[in-house]
């Protein structure tokens, strides 16, 4: 699967209202021991990770995750830009994640999340 392709499917798991989809798309980009970290969270297992974007979009009913960049990979990491867009079109500051992909290119083993634009000097 193209890096891009995996990154979207996973923003795609953020975005799902339905809690049997949003499973079922993790399912299909989450490596079995993978974890989820940022700074309000870390998720040692799909079900915490799952359980934490309940609670997300109960806080942000209607708000869907939207990658703004490319996604730039090398040695098997993946880092992209991402924004949430809110059920009225508001778009939120950007966030970066860092994601380690598996060898076989079709899992994510770890993301790094990252709030807003980077601290300058």
């Amino acid at each position: 699967m193209e890096p891009s392709a995996l990154i979207d499917r996973y923003c795609d798991v953020w975005s799902e209202p339905d809690p049997r989809a949003r499973a079922r798309l993790l399912a299909s980009v989450w490596a079995p021991h993978a974890t989820y970290t940022d700074p309000t969270v870390h998720a040692v297992c799909a079900e915490e990770l799952l359980s934490h974007i309940a609670k997300v979009q109960a806080r942000r009913p209607g708000a869907r995750v939207v990658r703004t960049s490319q996604v730039d990979v090398h040695h098997g990491v993946a880092r992209f830009a991402w924004h949430v867009v809110q059920a009225d079109g508001t778009a939120l500051p950007e966030g970066l994640d860092i994601a380690f992909i598996a060898p076989e290119g079709t899992q994510i083993e770890r993301i790094i999340g990252y709030f807003g634009p980077l601290p300058r000097r």
